[in-house]
């Protein structure tokens, strides 16, 4: 068996009165992430981890922010993508560890549904997804609540 590690980083910035979308969850706060798509800090580096494992290059080559189709889409939906893009080179998915850092809002009590609508999506054991949170100890631009950023890596294995 062959396996790869690859690492996944995003960032966005917040923007007062924006839909907060985070592990495919919408969450009540007072701005949310700005991008292309529904920006979806968590769910693009999870992306980016999976398509560099499997030497795919970037959720940007695969889903350019100047195209069309993707201004406002779920992000679930490019992850799905991407999974699919990594099977047909032969690699299946084996495990994700991912780590948000913001420091608002609290989303521990949101991370069991974030891992249910990532599993759902991609066809995986929510066991097999793990989601971590911090803050930047009120530092810098996440400290200011400025933007946020996600890391993640993940293991896929071909036989």
């Amino acid at each position: 068996m062959k396996i790869r590690v690859g690492f996944g980083f995003d960032v966005h910035q917040l923007v007062n009165d924006h839909p907060f979308i985070l592990g495919g969850v919408r969450l009540e706060h007072h701005a949310g992430a700005f991008g292309h798509s529904d920006a979806d800090v968590l769910v693009h580096a999870i992306c980016d981890a999976i398509l560099g494992a499997a030497n795919l290059r970037d959720i940007g080559f695969h889903f350019s922010n100047t195209d069309e189709r993707w201004k406002g889409v779920d992000s679930l939906i490019l992850l799905k993508e991407c999974v699919r893009l990594i099977a047909e080179k032969g690699w299946k998915l084996g495990n994700i560890d991912a780590m948000v850092c913001l420091e608002a809002p609290k989303i521990n009590p949101h991370i069991p549904e974030m891992k249910k609508r990532i599993a759902v999506a991609i066809n995986m054991e929510e066991e097999d997804i793990s989601i971590k949170a911090t803050t930047n100890e009120q530092m810098g631009f996440i400290g200011r609540q400025e933007g946020l950023v996600a890391y993640a890596v993940c293991l896929i294995e071909k036989s």
